[in-house]
């Protein structure tokens, strides 16, 4: 089970964005990368091109790039604060994510 999901909120402990908060939009376990919405913005420059008729022409665009997931801490939704992620284990076999500060529930049962 992974500690941060598509979704959560964190937040940037290091780099250049350091302090900011936003929403997960992807996760890539295997690069152990994460893209945060709002956090380390990077411009593109994309060239002029054609669409059948359609003349697009040449700009610059500002996305979110990927950081690494050692560089962002989930924030807990009922204590407000970043923190460590745990495990708990229920009996019948549910696995969720608990907030090592304040031991709440993060994941919630469907």
């Amino acid at each position: 089970m992974q500690r941060i999901k598509k979704g959560d909120t964190v937040q940037v402990i290091a780099g250049k964005d350091k302090g900011e908060q936003g929403e997960v939009l992807a996760v890539y376990p295997k690069e152990n990368r994460v893209v945060v919405q709002g956090a380390n913005l990077v411009k593109k420059h994309e060239k002029a091109k054609q669409v059948g008729t359609r003349q697009i022409p040449a700009q610059i665009i500002t996305t979110e790039a990927a950081f690494d997931l050692s560089n962002v801490m989930l924030v807990c939704p009922s204590c407000d604060k970043y923190t460590r992620i745990g495990f708990k284990i229920h009996e019948d076999g549910f696995k969720t994510r608990v907030c090592k500060k304040c031991n709440a529930e993060i994941d919630k049962r469907k």
